[in-house]
């Protein structure tokens, strides 16, 4: 019996080892799949960039100033560094 139990743990390691089962894909389904996405990706980048650049390169709108009203810039003393705002660029 034991040379029958030698044997048989000796055909067990020498033996094949199973093949792995792969359920849905394989290993070229998986690649193509990635390189389609970098693709993909890189097209992206490219027609993002384009767009951009083509939107930042238009320009914009200028408008005129907005009428000076008197009731908005009601002081009743003056600033310690003048008589405009800190962020206020008036021409005197």
């Amino acid at each position: 019996r034991s040379g029958l139990r030698s044997l048989a743990a000796r055909a067990k390691a020498t033996a094949a080892p199973a093949a792995r089962r792969r359920m849905s894909s394989s290993a070229h389904d998986d690649a193509h799949e990635t390189a389609k996405w970098e693709k993909i990706t890189y097209a992206g980048i490219v027609t993002c960039t384009l767009l951009a650049a083509y939107n930042l390169s238009k320009g914009h709108p200028h408008f005129d100033e907005p009428p000076a009203y008197p009731y908005l810039h009601i002081r009743n003393k003056e600033f310690p560094w003048g008589p405009d705002g800190l962020f206020e660029n008036k021409h005197h």
